[in-house]
């Protein structure tokens, strides 16, 4: 656990979809349809509708959120962290703008707690340590100003990755 400002940063081995945060984020591209492992997952769970409303409010621009309701999870919010266009391709800078927007985002709807994947390590098959990069940089540049932000979880599923990001965090925080 690390702490960032009055939050803590949790990096969990686990099921995003299964989290009972304010806010479930989810990686997404411009047009907002949910494809790969974890929004498909995340989708089975909230039901459908997420999908339709995340897509009504699209296309969105690259680093933006779009939130719907958490549908049947057990989420108040469904977050759609767009890091990607119709080519499927993300980088570091779409990474850390996405999170920075989710944080800002979370604190303004008044959440006290959110729970993201790996973001863009799924369908973009961005580099684990490079998302781990950019999503604690994220973290730091968006939470120090946070109010009502207390716990972020990071919630992997595959243990190389889950190294992978703790290592990154160690590091940063090490210093």
């Amino acid at each position: 656990m690390f702490h960032i400002g009055r939050a803590r940063v949790r990096i969990l081995m686990g099921d995003v979809s299964e989290q009972d945060t304010d806010a479930i984020a989810i990686a997404a591209n411009d047009r907002l349809w949910m494809s790969g492992t974890i929004a498909n997952a995340v989708k089975q769970k909230a039901g459908e509708d997420v999908e339709t409303l995340a897509m009504k409010q699209g296309p969105a621009p690259i680093g933006s959120v779009v939130v719907t309701d958490g549908g049947g999870l057990n989420a108040k919010f469904l977050m759609h962290v767009v890091i990607m266009g119709q080519d499927i391709k993300t980088s570091y800078d779409n990474i850390k703008e996405g999170v920075i927007s989710l944080v800002r985002k979370s604190d303004e709807l008044g959440l006290a707690s959110i729970s993201m994947p790996a973001l863009g390590t799924d369908v973009a098959k961005f580099p684990a340590h490079e998302a781990a990069k950019s999503i604690i940089d994220g973290i730091i540049d968006s939470l120090l100003d946070a109010e009502n932000i207390r716990e972020i979880r990071i919630v992997l599923r595959n243990e190389g990755i889950y190294k992978t990001f703790v290592q990154e965090f160690e590091k940063q925080f090490s210093r």
